[in-house]
Formats: C-alpha cells, sequence, structure tokens
C-alpha cells in the first residue's frame, strides 16, 4: 500500500467526485479510478459507493478514511520535521482575496517572516469569493480569505482580528455627501454601482443584501463591478453612487470623491481559510505556523 494512493484516496473521501479530484490530483479520472479500485482489491474491501455524480464513502471506507488520515498525518509529520533541520525554507504560497483591508495583518506576517526566510515567494490572486473558492478548491490556491458571512463547512479558518465597514462612495459634490450616514432610503432612488457579489441572492445571503431587505431587488442598480478601482471611475464620471467597503478608494483632500458609512451600521468579518486536509508544501506550513502565532489564535475545528 503506497502512501501516494492513501493520498489520492483522502482526495476523493474529500471531493467526494472521482472526476473533481482528478483534477486536483492533475491525473485521468480513469487512472484515479483504477488506483481506487486496485486499492479495494488489495484491502478486499469496498471503500466508495459509486454514483452517478458522485461517490460516498461505505463504512469499510469511513474506517479507511480514518486509518489513512493517521498515517499520512504521521509522514507529514515525520517530513516537516526533517525539512525544519534546514537552514532554509523555500518555496512559493498562493493566497487568494478580495479587495479588503484584512490584507494588512497578512502583510504584516508576510514581511516578518520574510526577514526570517527570504526564499519564500508569494502569489496574492484576486477575486470575490466565488473565484477564490473555486481555486481553492481546484488546488491553484494555499489560502483564501473570505468575506463572512461564507459557506465554509468544508474548510478549516482562522477568523481575522478586522473587519471591513460597508458604506457608499460618491463625489464630494453629490447632494448625499452633505449628511455623516447613508440609510436605506437614500439608496432606494440610485443609480448605483454595485459590486456583482453584493447582488448575489444565496441561501447565506451576503450582508449587504440582508441589511437592505426585501426590496433588494428594486434597486436602481446601473453598473455591477468586480473590482472597486474601476468603480471609483465609474462615480468619478458621474454615472451613479458605489456601494461598496471602507479604505479601498482614495478619498484623500485630494480626491474628488468621498466615503459615508451606512447606517444602521453593517461591517463584515473576515476568515483566512484552507481545505481540510490540505497536504501543504513546506513553506505554506511554516506560513500557517507563523500566521497562528501572529494573530495570537488557534485553528477552529
Amino acid at each position: 500500500m503506497e502512501i501516494r494512493v492513501l493520498r489520492y484516496f483522502l482526495a476523493v473521501a474529500r471531493e467526494g467526485n472521482i472526476t473533481a479530484a482528478a483534477n486536483f490530483l492533475h491525473l485521468t479520472q480513469p487512472t484515479l479510478s483504477r488506483q481506487i479500485k486496485d486499492l479495494e482489491d488489495e484491502l478486499g474491501q469496498k471503500l466508495l459507493e459509486r454514483k452517478s455524480h458522485n461517490t460516498a464513502l461505505t463504512p469499510e471506507g469511513m474506517l479507511f478514511r480514518k486509518r489513512a488520515e493517521e498515517i499520512i498525518a504521521m509522514v507529514d509529520k515525520t517530513e516537516a520535521e526533517f525539512t525544519s533541520l534546514e537552514r532554509d525554507t523555500n518555496g512559493d504560497i498562493y493566497i487568494g482575496s478580495g479587495e479588503t483591508e484584512a490584507i494588512k495583518p497578512i502583510a504584516a506576517m508576510i514581511k516578518s517572516l520574510r526577514d526570517e526566510h527570504p526564499g519564500i515567494r508569494y502569489h496574492l490572486y484576486s477575486g470575490n469569493a466565488q473565484d477564490v473558492t473555486e481555486r481553492l478548491d481546484k488546488g491553484l490556491l494555499d489560502f483564501g480569505i473570505l468575506i463572512q458571512p461564507a459557506d465554509i463547512s468544508k474548510y478549516d479558518f482562522i477568523d481575522l482580528p478586522v473587519k471591513d465597514v460597508w458604506g457608499v462612495v460618491m463625489r464630494k459634490d453629490s447632494p448625499l455627501a452633505e449628511k455623516e450616514f447613508i440609510e436605506k432610503s437614500d439608496l432606494e432612488d440610485g443609480p448605483l454601482i454595485c459590486s456583482r457579489q453584493a447582488m448575489i441572492k444565496t441561501q447565506t445571503p451576503n450582508e449587504f443584501a440582508a441589511w437592505f431587505g426585501n426590496d433588494l431587488g428594486r434597486l436602481n442598480i446601473v453598473t455591477t463591478f468586480n473590482l472597486v478601482y474601476n468603480a471609483a471611475i465609474m462615480v468619478d464620471a458621474g454615472i451613479g453612487y458605489a456601494v461598496t467597503i471602507d479604505k479601498l478608494v482614495n478619498i484623500s483632500e485630494n480626491s474628488s470623491l468621498c466615503f459615508r458609512p451606512l447606517r444602521p451600521t453593517l461591517e463584515s468579518g473576515l476568515s483566512i481559510v484552507w481545505k481540510k486536509y490540505q497536504v501543504f508544501s513546506p513553506a505554506a506550513e511554516l506560513f500557517l505556523e507563523k500566521l497562528k502565532n501572529h494573530l495570537g489564535q488557534t485553528q477552529k475545528p
């Protein structure tokens, strides 16, 4: 029984789908299926119930999953211990995030880690929650920063000690700029410029959708955006008001734009997440260890 095949089995158990697991492992679906079938033949037990679009663990499969996780954990721990004996750690770490000030504590930690391990390289990917989780699930990212609420049931995570404040970016010569806060009634006529993510209705609604309530669909949304930098250009051109979070748009004295928070106050927490049972590179493992120490938190189950 090879360690490689145990990792293959755990990937299938995690993904619940042979094809998705094969994509994650960079294998063809027939190759992975054959490896799992050979494993079942070796054990003399059926580990998976194969259905049309997914797979489920049999009772024997659930037992084997537990044993495989224990074996892999010991192998990874042993490898990590010997890796730590090296003079330095090199490698690449991939992090996905939306536009948010939450990247600041991450940046501070990266600066500290770079002073100790200058050979580690960091790759930042910007996108909304759907973009980030899709790349995370495919193994293209090691970590993702997600705004709450979000479905993080299949991830391990740490809550970040920052919150994003929602509000409206507008021109300083706008009538709404005279207000200290922006209320629901101020936005009912628009025209509004909103992020596509803020307008998505899901089983777990985002904060802005929940804040605005049942009248969300009646808003006069003239433009949607993915990057707030582009939205700010639209606001400056007089197209509308941009609903976004604070500290992403230049509202300095020399800027033509300003930001007004929503009332009632609307804040969003953020979490840094990673896939459960993820096998990290030594660099990513070190990053996670340093992150926990830097934030002074422990990993949540």
